[in-house]
């Protein structure tokens, strides 16, 4: 197995099924979107992806997250601004009058579901990993790496440990809070012996 991008010694595994745009856990729900549609919400969540972690993985440079987010743009701002378009076109024709509205909360929740706390690593390494693959596509190609590892990219979200350790949780044992009225106390604070099995003594 090749060397991961340091973050991990073995990285989890997230790995999951191609997917077409819109299958459940891959982003919003788009009731009535046609196959080209899906394939630009597909490719719009995955650029959104992959911005989050331009901003959240700054901590680890070994993954170039800045840096292959900016190419990315640059190589494939093409297809990227036609998916953009083709997002516009669906809001247009399923939202009425506020069409415009629906496409701002859209795109909004869609960048807001990619943040992550506990899974950071899972999901910064991922990323690294399909912003490298992404750069390799030849222009007007994109959407391929959106369709083979947007699972894997959702997956990634979902807390997970280094595979060598397995995961491990933290347990904290807490005391229960001594009683609080006040026959439980002496005129010096100090707690009264009936009390003592209310606080766990």
């Amino acid at each position: 197995m090749p060397a991961s991008a340091a973050l991990f010694w073995l990285p989890p595994d997230f790995s999951g099924a191609p997917v077409s745009g819109g299958e459940p856990g891959i982003g919003l729900a788009m009731p009535g979107a046609t196959e080209k549609e899906l394939q630009a919400h597909l490719l719009w969540n995955m650029r959104a992806g992959l911005n989050v972690a331009a901003l959240q993985c700054q901590f680890s440079p070994v993954l170039l997250s800045v840096r292959n987010y900016n190419d990315l743009l640059r190589q494939h701002g093409a297809e990227l601004a036609a998916a953009y378009t083709l997002i516009g076109s669906y809001f247009k024709r399923t939202g009425g009058k506020g069409w415009q509205t629906a496409l701002d909360q859209y795109t909004t929740r869609t960048y807001n579901g990619f943040s992550t706390l506990h899974a950071q690593l899972g999901f910064c390494e991922t990323a690294g990993s399909i912003g490298r693959e992404a750069l390799d596509q030849p222009k007007g190609s994109l959407y391929l790496t959106a369709k083979a590892r947007m699972r894997e990219f959702r997956n990634s979200l979902i807390p997970q440990g280094d595979r060598l350790f397995g995961r491990q949780l933290a347990t904290i044992s807490a005391r229960p809070l001594p009683p609080l009225n006040e026959e439980c106390w002496d005129k010096k604070n100090v707690l009264r012996k009936k009390c003592w099995s209310l606080a766990g003594l």
